[in-house]
């Protein structure tokens, strides 16, 4: 009886996330037209934010595995997403399909640096797993900071370290080491990123309320307990990090997309940790709070933008304040007892 009640409360809160996307969705919608230029050019970057929120949460929230590696994953699909739409320019006119394309071949390229990575990462715990992590991103920041890759009529050309690529005159370069692509197409749009989002939510959820997904959470909780009863622990986490890979592959599609120009640098240790800092204020495994958490950091920043030098200095004070907050024994209580309240006037 109880885990039908747990069942029952899992599936409501998951349709009441659904519902506050497409809320928010279709607000913004009838608002763009006194949204101001600002707040219009951040709607994208925000889908990008909350689906990174939300695959990032999977691996720390459901797996229980610190990673600082993740913004390495959506460089990955960022630029191998924007040469795909640059390659399949003339093959797929199509503007919305051939974002639907790159960001499918980003997530898996993505998803493929995460198996490749996560094959001798996962074996390490804790701190070990944190610091590994970390050195990842900044190895796949460096190798693309380094690379070069080109098209002409004979394919795709590529050196590293120096332009090598000996493209024909009407070749173009694509990658161009530190100076990352330019001149790319803008088709990044919102209600592309709201697709995302709903579709990370999606894949997350019924990822989470499978067998697959209990077999994560087992392995969360207690690994030795979830071995001694024939659960592959590499295989699990494998599992949910690919995931999380892929989805992160997703986002920097369409994050890049919405730029002319992206460099390497843009996803660097910096974006790890905003990333992780969106997770740890929405709450562990509470993807509602992810949303939520990313949408708002992302905002933030510009709404204090009148603060000038001091606007970073009252948004790392919003963020002390509001993480003493949620962490407060006395103001849990309360919202707990408000959710007892409404309960009992619900069922009387």
């Amino acid at each position: 009886m109880n885990a039908i009640k747990n069942l029952n409360k899992t599936t409501r809160n998951n349709f009441l996330t659904y519902g506050a996307v497409v809320l928010a969705y279709a607000v913004v919608q009838l608002l763009m037209g006194s949204l101001s230029s600002s707040l219009k050019g951040m709607l994208v970057p925000i889908c990008a934010y909350v689906v990174m929120a939300l695959s990032l949460n999977l691996t720390v929230g459901v797996l229980g595995e610190l990673s600082l590696g993740h913004a390495g994953f959506m460089s990955v699909g960022a630029f191998s997403g924007v040469t795909a739409a640059m390659a399949l320019q003339e093959l797929i006119p199509f503007a919305p399909l051939r974002l639907t394309v790159s960001m499918l071949i980003g997530a898996v390229f993505a998803g493929i640096a995460g198996f490749l990575i996560g094959i001798p990462v996962l074996r390490l715990n804790g701190d070990y797993l944190a610091i590994v992590t970390l050195a990842f991103g900044e190895i796949i920041k460096s190798i693309i900071n380094n690379l070069y890759l080109g098209l002409d009529g004979k394919g795709l050309h590529f050196s590293l370290l120096t332009d090598r690529t000996a493209l024909d005159e009407d070749g173009l370069l694509i990658i161009g080491g530190p100076m990352g692509i330019g001149g790319i197409q803008r088709l990044s749009t919102f209600t592309a990123g709201f697709v995302l989002v709903m579709l990370s939510l999606f894949i997350i959820f019924n990822l989470v309320n499978s067998r697959t997904g209990r077999a994560i959470m087992a392995v969360r909780d207690n690994s030795i307990a979830a071995e001694s009863i024939g659960i592959n622990i590499t295989k699990y986490k494998l599992i949910a990090f690919v995931t999380s890979a892929a989805l992160a592959g997703a986002a920097g599609t369409l994050f890049a997309m919405n730029y002319t120009t992206i460099v390497a640098n843009k996803f660097d240790f910096n974006a790890s940790i905003l990333i992780l800092v969106f997770v740890v204020l929405g709450g562990l495994g509470n993807m509602f709070g992810s949303i939520v958490a990313a949408a708002a950091l992302t905002i933030l920043p510009e709404a204090l933008r009148e603060f000038d030098d001091y606007r970073m200095l009252v948004y790392a004070i919003v963020l002390i304040l509001v993480m003493l907050a949620t962490n407060n024994p006395a103001i849990q209580g309360f919202f707990a007892r408000l959710r007892g309240a409404r309960k009992g006037a619900a069922e009387q």
